[in-house]
């Protein structure tokens, strides 16, 4: 069961790292900077993500909607990278190097891209912060050129800023927004995630684009639930028509009032509370309509306005603490099983004194058994010979065959939209067609010479002294009580036929040989 739904999850991201690649130039374009408002291929991204027929709906149970904002920590404003994991993951014990492979990223230049299907040369930028710089000299340098100009007039050039400045600045830097739809224990699925997100921001692209500009975003599969960080920055012209970012002048000329207009803006009374419910709900609107139930009742403090670091501590913390029950719960099973331990030795040693007694007959009876070939002693020898030979047997058996089929999953999907794209339906030019293919085939290139890489990997991984003795264990237990059965069955027969041979005034000796072999095996 287990590998179907794994199979089923390759192939549906496939079908994105296909259709990011058909994207990157039709979509992304350079002129406006954003492709999430346009329906028709926002609905495309979708068909191909799901085959008709699946239930996104099939969550139930009321799960919690989480979409936090923030700009800085402790530590500063947040870095980008962390989000398109442009740093070595190995040094973070809470993201899995493993999964990082899922993770999906999409900014307003390049588009769609994944680890399989990082940054091109011709690509604008290579990562999340590169794309903020670009996005801030582009719409901001008029205006830092001009207020630089005016501080020199004043004589006050320590005021000057650059681009990166007022990128790093706490109040101008991107507003990054977390979403998540349920817990560590019970979750969403990651697919489903990207396309309740990518509809929201389409949605507030629509509605608010002329002065809300999402910038990246990022599909982290990797650690312990699947969520999105999602970047924008607020601006607006001020009053010399020069555009800067400013978050509250650009929600007053989106229309947005103050909670209580008959009071002073401040902490508790500015337009990004108004702005923010109105996300929420509108966000709620798009859960529901792809059949979650979800806790509508909102938090306030605690939890939810934890920074991503201490979010992060505490989950380990309670991590610990289930962990410590967890080996509590054990060695309490630990000393039940002592006691029994105990009960059952002494029970064998009186059985035993009562057993030797028999001594002609014992020896007598040994000798016959002697004749079967095996003693049940042998039997963890034989299942572990026999274990490891058949694990190492099967590891290279099924191993090729396995990276072959899922590697030809994905080669299989991207000639299939080679065909989607080749075919007389498409209106794209051909320019954009050469294009998207030129960059379809150099992934199939990409994952055919990754195909011995990926297998060592696989093999290296089964084969590693923790995983194959946590397997071997599970096949021991298995077959144990199977061979042991069998061998107890053989020495019954034996003994059976011993019996009928001598005088019937040594059966009730034959029945307490009987009775010390139960009470002697060590399963």
């Amino acid at each position: 069961m287990a590998n179907v739904l794994l199979g089923s999850r390759d192939k549906v991201l496939g079908r994105l790292r296909a259709a990011a690649i058909a994207q990157l130039n039709v979509v992304a374009t350079f002129s406006t900077g954003y492709f999430l408002s346009q329906k028709a291929q926002e609905q495309e991204v979708a068909s191909l993500l799901f085959p008709s027929g699946m239930n996104l709906g099939k969550e139930k149970k009321a799960m919690r909607l989480t979409r936090h904002n923030g700009r800085a920590g402790k530590n500063g404003v947040y870095n980008p990278k962390h989000n398109d994991r442009s740093f070595d993951v190995a040094n973070s014990e809470h993201i899995d190097a493993e999964r990082v492979k899922n993770d999906i990223y999409w900014d307003c230049y390049n588009g769609f891209r994944t680890q399989d299907v990082g940054s091109q040369d011709e690509e604008l930028s290579d990562t999340f912060e590169d794309v903020e710089q670009l996005y801030y000299r582009i719409h901001y340098q008029d205006y830092v050129e001009k207020q630089n100009a005016r501080n020199e007039k004043a004589r006050h050039p320590e005021r000057n800023r650059t681009t990166d400045q007022i990128r790093l600045n706490k109040k101008t830097c991107p507003e990054e927004t977390v979403y998540q739809i349920g817990t560590m224990e019970e979750h969403v699925d990651p697919e489903v995630l990207v396309l309740i997100i990518t509809e929201f921001i389409a949605e507030m692209q629509d509605r608010f684009g002329t002065h809300i500009h999402v910038l990246d975003w990022a599909l982290h599969d990797d650690e312990e639930t699947p969520h999105i960080h999602e970047r924008h920055v607020f601006d607006c012209e001020n009053e010399s028509g020069e555009l800067f970012p400013q978050q509250e002048k650009a929600l007053e000329a989106l229309g947005f009032e103050l909670p209580d207009p008959d009071k002073r803006p401040g902490r508790f009374n500015n337009r990004k509370m108004v702005f923010d419910a109105a996300c929420r709900a509108l966000l709620f609107d798009i859960c529901k309509a792809y059949g979650l139930t979800l806790e509508e009742e909102p938090i306030y403090g605690g939890r939810a306005y934890l920074e991503k670091q201490d979010f992060i501590r505490m989950k380990q913390q309670e991590q610990i603490r289930e962990q410590a029950i967890t080996i509590q719960n054990q060695q309490e099973m630990i000393s039940t099983g002592d006691e029994k331990l105990a009960q059952q030795d002494e029970l064998f040693l009186s059985n035993s004194r009562r057993i030797l007694s028999q001594g002609e007959l014992i020896e007598e009876q040994e000798q016959k058994l002697d004749e079967l070939g095996m003693k049940i002693s042998d039997v963890d020898a034989l299942i572990d010979e026999v274990s490891d030979i058949a694990y190492n047997k099967a590891v290279e058996a099924i191993t090729d065959e396995v990276v072959l089929q899922t590697h030809q999953v994905d080669i299989d999907l991207a000639e299939g939209t080679k065909r989607w794209i080749q075919s007389p339906e498409r209106k794209a030019s051909k320019k954009e067609k050469d294009y998207s293919i030129k960059r379809i085939d150099g992934l199939i290139d990409k994952i055919k010479r990754q195909m011995g890489s990926t297998l060592e990997k696989i093999k290296q991984r089964l084969l590693k002294p923790e995983v194959k003795k946590k397997v071997l264990e599970e096949v021991k237990q298995t077959a144990r009580p199977s061979i042991t059965a069998r061998l107890h069955k053989a020495t019954e027969d034996a003994a059976r036929y011993n019996a009928e041979r001598k005088p019937k005034t040594k059966k009730q000796n034959m029945e307490l040989f009987h009775r010390h072999s139960f009470y002697s095996d060590p399963d």
